[in-house]
This record gives C-alpha cells, structure tokens and sequence, in this order.
C-alpha cells in the first residue's frame, strides 16, 4: 500500500511539472482592449482577392524547370505589372500557423497547441473581421477559425467535405479545381442576383482563396514529383482565369488588389512543420490597385543567399517581408484597421501611393502595436507589487508621449521620410517591450519548477537509501516543520497580494513539502544525457562507452560469445543516433530487412528456449501465429507504398490488419505464457509487427536490434551475478514472471543496481527514435490519431526497455526494490537540468525558443510514461489470460 501511495505521488509530481510547461511557455500572447487603427486617407483598392497555395516552396514557383521556363506564366507579373518577394515564415510551419500569420499578422498562439492547432482558444482581430464582407473557399480545416472569430456576419465560408483531403487521392489537385470552380460559379451568380451584386459593389471587401491541392500532393508525392509540379500550374492557370472574371465583373475600374502567397514550404521528403529554408520561404507576388509595378534594377541587390541568381531575376526588385507583414499590408491596400494583435510591420516598398499615405499607414502600424504594448504592461503593472514592478525602460511612459508627438508633428510639417524613420524606431520598441513583459513571469516560475524537481530528485533517492542505511537527522524536525510553515505563509501571501493564478500557487507552493521531507532525513548524481537532447551523436559515444562494459567489469573472460554480442549490438545500435531524423526518403525494402530480421531473431529465441523447457501447445500455436503476423505486417507497407504510388488509395484489408494488429498488441501477449523466454517473445513479436506498419525505412531495424541487446543483457547480469558469488541462480529458463518471490529474501541495495539504473536511462534515450509513416493507418489529414500513431511508435522501444528492466530486477531484487529504482530512473531524468538551460540562456522572444521547449516537451512527457510504464510493463510481463484453460486473468 505505501508502494502505490509513494507511485501516485510522484506520478502526480510529475504530472505537476508537465503542466507547468504550458504555464510558463505555452501561454497566450493575446491581449484584448485595444483601439483599432486606420490610416485617415482614402485607400487605392475597393476590393482584395487573396490566394494562399497550401504548401508552395518559393523556388517552386520561381525557379524556372530544365527548359528554362517558368512553371507558372501568369503568376509571373513580377516581371510586369506587380511586386515580388519571399515571404519569411516562422516555426511551427503548419497551415493554421501560417494562415493566422497572414490574416490577422500574429505568429501563432502556442496555447493553441491543446486545440490541435485547428482553432484558437483565445479570440483574436483579423482582416476578414475588419473588412465589410468576406467570401473564402478552401479546407473545413482553415476557413472555420476564422469565420468563427468574427464579430457580426459578415464572413461567409464555402468548403468541401473533410474526407477530399485524402494523400492517398488519385489526383489531389481537384481540391483546387473545386475551389475555382466555386469561385466561378458565384461570381456568375453575382450577375443575375441584384442583392449579391450590391454587396460586391461595395468597398472594403475581401475574396480568399485556400488551395490546398499543392501541399497534398507534396506529402503524397514529393515537392519534385510530376503531381506537385503539374498541381503549380494548375494553380497558376485558375489565377489567370480568375483574374479575368473579376476584371470584367468590376469593369476593370482599376479598384482590386490581388496577392499571392503560401502559408508554408515544404521539404524534399514532403514534410513542414519546423525550420529548413524550403519550409520557411514562401513566394509572395502582389498586384494590382495601390501595387508598385516591376521595378527593374541594375546593381547588385542586398540579397546574399544566392536565390536571385538561381531564380535568373536579379534585374526585378525583390523586397521580402515577415509572413505577419502582409496582414497590414492587406489591411492598408483597401482601407480597414490592422488587426488588433497584429504585430506584422507594413512593407512599404509594396505601395505604390504618396508619401503622405504611407507616412499615415505607417504611423497607424505604429500607434496599433503600441496599443497592445500598452495593454500588456498595464496587466503586468496591475499583478505585481508596486516596489518589484520594473517596466521596460527603452518605452516608458513618457518615451511613449514623446514618440507619438514627435511623429505627429513630422507627418504636420511633411517631413515624410523622417515620420516613418521614427515610426519603425516605435514599432521596434514596442515589439521587444511585448516580448519583455509576455515573459517577465518566466524565470520565477522557472525556478520554482527546478527547485521543486530537484527536491523530489532528493526525495525519491532518499526513500530508496532509507531502506538500506542507518543514520540519524541532525536537524530538528520540530524546527523544519516551522520553516516550511512560514516559507508556506510568505509565499502565499506574496502570491495572493499578486492575485496570481492558482497554477502559480502550485508551482511556488511544492518546493516546501518536498524539499521538507528531504531536510528530515538530511541524506545528502550526475546527469550526463543532458548534453543527448541537444546534440544526438552524443547517444552514440554514450552507447560506444557501453560497449565496453564487460571488458572493464572483468567480465570478458567468461562466456566470451554473449559478451562479443553485447559489444557488436551496442556499436550497432550506436549508429541510429547518427541517421538522420527527418528527410530520409521512403525506403520500404529495409521494413521487409527488417520483419526478416525479426523473424530470425524470434526462431532463435524458440530454439534456445526449447532446448531447457517445453513448450505447451497453445502457446506454441499463439507464438506460431504471432510470427505469421510479422511476416504480414512485413509485407503490408510494401503493399500499401505500391498501391499509393499507383494512386489506388489505401487497401482496405491494409488497413484492417493495421489496426487490428494495433489493437491487439498489449493483449495478445497476455495469453503467452510467463515463462520469461516465451513472454518477452511474444512481447517482442506483438510490438515489432506495429513498429514494421509505422515504419518507411531504415528505422524499422531498430526494435530488433533492441531487443537483441536487450536478450544479451540479460544473460550477461546473470553472468554478473555469477561471477560476483551470489548463490542460489536459477536457470533463466526456469524463471516465471508470475512467481511470487519471498519478501523475507529481500537484498540491500548495491552499487550494481545503480548502474543498471543507468543503463536503463541511456537505453530509454536511444529510444527517441523518429515517428514516421502512419499511412498504413490512414490517409485523411488527422492530427490527434496521427499523433497518438506516432508517439505509440516512439513508445514501443520503452516498453521492450522497461520489459528487460522488469526481468533483470525479477531474480535481482523484491519487486517493490525495483519500482523505486524505477521512478528513481524516472527522477533522474536529464529533464529538470535541461529547463535550468532554459531559464540560464538569452531567451528573448519565446519563438527562439521554440525547439527547446519541443525538446523538453517530449523528454517530461516520456518522464511520466517511464512511471506509468512500469505498472504496465509488470502487467505486460506478469499477466495471464488463459482462453483455453481457467479463463481468467491473474495479476500477482
């Protein structure tokens, strides 16, 4: 009983600290009360058309193909009648992201990572809101959000059915045809329906377009495939056809604006979501009413990363912008307020207008951006005391007054230059005073999490030395329980006068308890995976280190076989650390490699053990049947990559062997028996046949590698129990999960149980292996079974990790001894250092860090699995389901 109450305990602990990574990273920068801004002169368009290329890279559509023309021949009014550039995107590269960043000019709310980036928790301003009529066309997965969060209605959306977003489709592209065809037929409409008409008659309105066909072709078929190509030129066709609708609906009054852009890239092996340069640049292409047309240039542009040349267009003016910067330059093209939360700076080498307007539209981004600075500061002011509070000095309020004036009285004297000169020196202040006080919270509460794992670090290492050493508490426990009452009282309080929220209570309040209990008993390790989660070749030189184990243990001498196995397997396993994560291309002859592989490893594994036991013949059948289903599961992303080369879509049967495959693989070896050789072979096969389907390459040799190391070690702690004189070993293949073991029997912890700890530890990392294909699961757009597909697959290798763990401590110790070394592995965790590095670093904005956090995400996340693993693996391992005898579970 004191075990499990100890387990939930930490189980809760951590979950704590889980948690507390939202509150301190993933908050909302939104901030609401602002006043909307808008330039007072009058705007050169009536109306905007914008269209967004779901997943088009700018080399794709500017880099002429192996003819050396361009791939879209309208699209090329840079060279004519409009302005061009890239557009720079920012991490996350997805389409939610990426649309925000364009319509309503912020980058994206983190918070809204709990939604599936699918809608914002938070509401927020956007130009469709501001705009007097809105008419978008495109995916059920971008259009809503928006509709969602306008005031009024005003935003009218026109989408297909979610099941069209298939990667497995025929031809992708006809999502875009869709979409024009739509357009077409509305605007035809427009002439027969005076009500419709009316309304397009009016200014300030708005026409999106969302085309998603590109970016599914790209993760079906690659960005250099003949389909994602083709897709482009679809694409720039539907414009130019579009355009001509539009033109003569309006009577070509000259009064509409077009822009052209993509919300994200996309890499060669068909992905986005992070940093590359394919991912980030975007192409933008404006035109139109207010648009500056082709600026031809002779001397060399300030551009040096070479695209200009590569694209042959170093005689056109190329201007790039932050993908937050087209929202203003939208809002300003047709006359409406910049959104509210906007913080996209207007690029005005895109206007084609007086000095004046763009002196007034600048000014208007100015005063906008520092409304929101205004808002956020007199938030922080009002929750943090008087004498702590210290405001960002570069903008106080005095420097606010003197900026505003000043700027004022440049635009009255029409000293133009001058004006936006110190418009853009506001707009920078302003920026960084946003990001100072969104994280002036974030080294307090940063500290009060390491402080609060590094005490249940102590405590938990306490709870297992207390059980095996003697000693006596040299400070009074009367006088920590009055310390850790008066630490409670002052932080309450403090917090309380700050009315912060009751997370922070939390957070502030779990350090005294903990490191209380730590004091009591004043007992008083290093962590050298740190370094691991930034640099991964650092897993390499760990596993090379491991290698050598037996020959510095003394060890080599004795069954030299399995310690030359140990060694081959380590340096094997030592080169998957060392392949590349992502943009590796598809190779599904390494998945059949590697069913075959498992399958040899599986027959081996029968033979030795049926060399020492028999084997009873219903689980001679289910271990029979488990093999031929990782002969199937070998096969069936050979299957299901062929018929999506084909365009056939997703077999059916595949998919019904996925998913059953899945379902079954934490059941079926429930009914194996315990006998360890058999159990852990059927584990083996049950998770290896998911790991095959989730698998698209040289990954997939992975769990088999594993558990051959995993087999070899432990043989080899067996042989180490041996040589150290430990009497009474029984035979491996005697031993029996389900067997009680003798609690008067239990041993004292030794120096051993510390480093398998940390084997444990170093094996758990190398298992952050990369979550790849999910195509033999499904092939319409899904993020939450998407994701849950790939974390089960980084899971896999825990759970055969902790599976070996759970045997080696079977013969080595009680059981309740190794669910302490468990959560003490668990505690141990390079997590809590690597949030010291965090909080110890130039954070700046909490985009710089965005890779970190992603990091860190993960390795709290696997902290709490470990803990949970452990109860599932002693399930896994212990369990029996007899179908075919008692039928009933038992669970000793």
């Amino acid at each position: 009983m004191r075990m499990i109450m100890f387990f939930l305990v930490g189980l809760l602990v951590h979950v704590i600290f889980f948690i507390s990574i939202f509150d301190i990273y993933f908050t909302s920068p939104l901030v609401h009360g602002m006043a909307p801004q808008v330039s007072p002169l009058p705007p050169p368009a009536s109306r905007l058309l914008l269209v967004v290329a779901d997943g088009l890279r700018a080399d794709s559509l500017y880099k002429p193909d192996a003819n050396g023309s361009t791939r879209a021949p309208y699209l090329s009014v840079m060279e004519e009648t409009g302005s061009w550039g890239v557009s720079h995107t920012r991490v996350p590269t997805e389409s939610r992201p990426g649309h925000v960043a364009l319509i309503a000019g912020f980058y994206e709310d983190v918070s809204a990572v709990a939604k599936g980036w699918k809608e914002n928790p938070v509401e927020f301003d956007s130009v469709f809101n501001e705009s007097r009529h809105t008419w978008c066309w495109g995916s059920p997965d971008i259009l809503p959000m928006f509709a969602k969060g306008a005031s009024g209605d005003h935003v009218y959306t026109y989408t297909y059915p979610a099941e069209r977003e298939d990667f497995a489709s025929t031809d992708a592209s006809r999502l875009d045809t869709w979409v024009f065809d739509e357009v077409k037929s509305f605007l035809q409409s427009a002439r027969v329906n005076s009500s419709l008409m009316s309304s397009l008659q009016k200014d300030q309105n708005v026409f999106f377009l969302h085309l998603l066909g590109i970016d599914t072709n790209g993760h079906a078929h690659r960005p250099m495939s003949q389909e994602y190509l083709e897709n482009i030129r679809l694409v720039d066709s539907g414009v130019k056809e579009l355009v001509s609708m539009v033109e003569d609906l309006f009577g070509n009054d000259g009064r509409t604006a077009y822009v052209f852009t993509s919300d994200h890239g996309m890499t060669n092996w068909g992905s986005h979501g992070a940093g590359h340069p394919s991912e980030t640049l975007t192409p933008l292409l404006v035109w139109g009413a207010g648009v500056h047309t082709a600026q031809r240039v002779t001397e060399p542009q300030k551009y040096s990363d070479g695209y200009l040349q590569e694209w042959q267009l170093e005689g056109l003016r190329r201007v790039d912008v932050n993908q937050a910067d087209i929202a203003p330059l939208m809002s300003s093209l047709i006359g409406v307020p910049i959104p509210l939360n906007s913080v996209g700076v207007l690029p005005l080498q895109y206007l084609n207008n007086s000095d004046q307007f763009k002196a007034e539209s600048m000014y208007s981004n100015a005063i906008q951006i520092l409304e929101q600075f205004k808002v956020k500061m007199a938030q922080k002011k009002e929750t943090t005391l008087s004498f702590l509070f210290t405001p960002y000095q570069l903008l106080t309020e005095s420097r606010q007054a003197e900026f505003i004036n000043k700027a004022r009285v440049l635009i009255q004297l029409e000293e133009y230059e001058e004006a936006i000169s110190l418009c853009r020196s506001l707009i920078g202040h302003a920026l960084e005073g946003l990001s100072y006080y969104h994280t002036y919270d974030r080294f307090f509460l940063g500290c009060s999490v390491v402080l609060g794992f590094t005490g249940w670090t102590s405590y938990v290492v306490l709870v297992i030395l207390k059980t095996h050493v003697s000693g006596k508490n040299p400070v009074s426990s009367k006088t920590l329980w009055w310390m850790g009452v008066g630490a409670t009282l002052l932080i309450g309080m403090f917090l309380i006068i700050q009315r912060s929220p009751v997370t922070y209570y939390i957070y502030c309040l779990l350090p005294v308890p903990v490191w209380y209990s730590v004091l009591k008993d004043c007992y008083c390790v290093c962590l050298p995976q740190v370094v691991s989660f930034f640099y991964r070749a650092m897993l390499t030189v760990g596993l090379a280190v491991l290698s050598l184990w037996p020959l510095l243990s003394g060890l080599y001498s004795k069954a030299k076989v399995r310690r030359l196995s140990w060694v081959l397997c380590c340096l094997f396993l030592a080169t998957f650390p060392m392949m590349p994560v992502v943009g590796r291309e598809a190779n599904i002859h390494m998945v059949t490699c590697a069913g075959v592989l498992s399958l040899f490893i599986s027959t081996f594994y029968l033979w030795l053990a049926r060399k020492r036991t028999t084997l009873h013949l219903t689980d001679r059948y289910l271990l029979t049947f488990q093999v031929r289903n990782v002969s199937v599961c070998a096969y069936v992303p050979t299957s299901t990559h062929s018929s999506l080369q084909l365009k056939q879509g997703l077999p059916l049967l595949n998919q019904m062997i996925s998913w059953t495959t899945l379902g079954s693989s934490l059941f079926v070896p429930l009914l194996s028996s315990t006998r360890l050789f058999h159990r852990l072979l059927s584990i083996f096969l049950s998770l290896t046949a998911t790991y095959l389907l989730l698998s698209t390459g040289s990954e997939a040799l992975f769990p088999p590698v594993l558990s051959w190391l995993m087999f070899v070690w432990i043989n080899i702690e067996q042989e180490a129990m041996l040589s150290q004189g430990i009497s009474g070993r029984q035979e491996l293949s005697t031993l029996d999960f389900s067997e009680n073991i003798d609690i008067t029997k239990i041993r004292q912890l030794k120096l051993d149980d510390i480093r398998r700890s940390y084997f444990f530890v170093s094996f758990s990392l190398v298992t952050l292996f990369d979550p790849a294909s999910v195509y033999c699961f499904l092939t319409v757009f899904n993020p939450f079974i998407m994701g849950g597909l790939m974390m089960w697959k980084v899971i896999i290798p825990f759970i055969i990790v902790m599976c070996t763990f759970e045997t080696i401590q079977l013969w080595k110790c009680h059981h309740i001894l190794h669910h302490y070394l468990v959560l003490l592995s668990s505690s141990l965790h390079p997590s809590f250092l690597q949030h010291f590095f965090f909080l110890v670093q130039d954070y700046g904005s909490w985009l710089d860090i965005g890779t970190s956090i992603s990091h860190y995400v993960i390795v709290m996340s696997m902290t709490i699995f470990l803990m949970l693993l452990s109860l599932m693996t002693h399930i896994l391992t212990s369990g029996r389901v007899s179908l075919w005898r008692t039928r009933k579970m038992h669970f000793p």
